[in-house]
């Protein structure tokens, strides 16, 4: 991570936004940069560079992500029996409702003493102005209740 960073440095880019976690046994690393596009080539340049067994990367210049101004940003959080297909079937609640999920994570653990393996998720998603509050928030009680999960969904503030 030193040296990415270190690298992103040296080519005058700020870092904009960036999320970095060891999945199984790697570490990995998200990263947003800001900088014009010779700066960004000077980076990816020297990713390559540094690129071996120890260092894969994807690099992408992209642009800035457009929120909806007639959206509303809600948290979710489940919790449940670690089984497959969890996220994939939460995933299609919010896609069949045309809502952007723009932020997850999940994380699987062994409840103490029993050793019960749980899956937790949480996420931020954009939820369109027509949808009422009060008709998502039902259909989503039902349907963690269907799939026997627990589960939050906020308005955030």
């Amino acid at each position: 991570m030193s040296d990415v960073t270190r690298v992103a440095n040296e080519a005058s880019l700020n870092i904009e936004d960036s999320r970095m976690t060891v999945l199984g046994g790697e570490f990995a690393v998200l990263m947003a940069l800001s900088g014009d596009s010779k700066q960004l080539d000077a980076f990816e340049s020297a990713l390559s560079e540094m690129a071996d067994d120890d260092l894969a990367y994807i690099f992408r210049k992209t642009h800035e992500r457009q929120s909806s101004a007639q959206a509303r940003p809600y948290a979710a959080a489940i919790i449940a029996m670690d089984h497959p297909g969890i996220v994939a079937s939460i995933a299609s609640f919010f896609a069949a409702r045309e809502i952007n999920i723009y932020d997850l994570d999940t994380a699987a653990s062994r409840v103490p003493h029993t050793g019960t393996p749980i899956f937790n998720v949480r996420l931020t998603a954009e939820v369109p102005a027509s949808i009422r509050s009060r008709d998502l928030k039902q259909a989503f009680a039902d349907f963690y209740d269907e799939q026997d999960l627990d589960g939050s969904l906020e308005a955030i503030t």
